[in-house]
């Protein structure tokens, strides 16, 4: 991948999860549209590869770093204070929060572990409840985007899912209510709300498309596009809108036969 565009030139994202998976795919997409990222996880390892992958590709033939590994736990707020405080005393300033870190947990109110019922709920809301607070005052004098990855799970319902779908459901409902609350300050929030993509957490997953009317799941650039556009000036005037990217799934019933 090359320098694409400066469609983000000059804006600071911090992005957790980012080492793998979609949060990888966030962080090289924004590089390439010429932002400067900061990847957020705790795999230290594949994090600093990363990091130091997009630095080759995107340090415009300078010694200039576009890319800093930090280590996270978004369970953490003094994780998340750190992290912030990273950000701004490497890049100068913070525009961008993806908060993409999450987990996937299986269970109905009736069998699910209670342990990985809370574990699920502190890691995929309140992790970004935590990311939220620590960056707002990094975000507060010149305004900025916040967007949280949350699933067409909190959009519907989803069978045996309870926590993973009341974490996304909450998502949702914090992303309006921030909206609304950070509005003021020109901080924009919004979430978007992936279905089926190719990604490490979903590759055991025994799944079909029928329900998708494009009948397929997405890549992860595809969604990593939507980050970017959110990311940018040109969604300006977009704060408190959940965007479902999901090939259709939420549209309908695509697997109704006509009689």
């Amino acid at each position: 991948m090359s320098l694409v565009s400066d469609r983000v030139g000059g804006k600071v994202a911090l992005i957790s999860g980012a080492a793998r998976g979609m949060g990888a795919s966030h962080a090289q997409v924004l590089a390439a549209h010429g932002a400067s990222v900061v990847i957020a996880d705790l795999l230290e390892d594949e994090g600093r590869a990363l990091a130091e992958k997009i630095n080759a590709e995107f340090n415009d033939g300078t010694d200039r770093d576009v890319a800093l590994f930090v280590h996270l736990d978004v369970t953490d707020y003094e994780s998340w204070t750190a992290a912030v405080s990273a950000a701004v005393e490497r890049f100068g300033t913070l525009d961008v929060l993806v908060n993409n870190a999450g987990i996937f947990t299986r269970g109905s109110v009736e069998d699910a572990d209670v342990d990985e019922w809370r574990r699920t709920i502190e890691i995929d809301l309140t992790g970004n409840f935590l990311g939220m607070k620590a960056a707002v005052p990094a975000m507060k004098a010149a305004g900025g985007s916040i967007i949280n990855i949350s699933s067409i799970a909190g959009l519907v319902g989803f069978k045996n899912r309870a926590a993973y779908a009341a974490a996304k459901w909450g998502v949702q409902g914090l992303t309006k209510t921030s909206a609304m609350d950070l509005g003021p300050y020109n901080i924009r929030v919004n979430s978007v709300h992936p279905g089926s993509v190719k990604t490490p957490m979903t590759a055991g997953l025994k799944r079909g498309f029928g329900q998708i009317p494009l009948g397929r799941d997405a890549e992860t650039q595809e969604i990593s596009d939507l980050i970017v556009f959110l990311a940018s000036d040109e969604s300006s005037f977009m704060t408190g809108a959940n965007l479902a990217i999901d090939g259709g799934e939420t549209a309908g019933n695509n697997l109704r036969q006509d009689a």
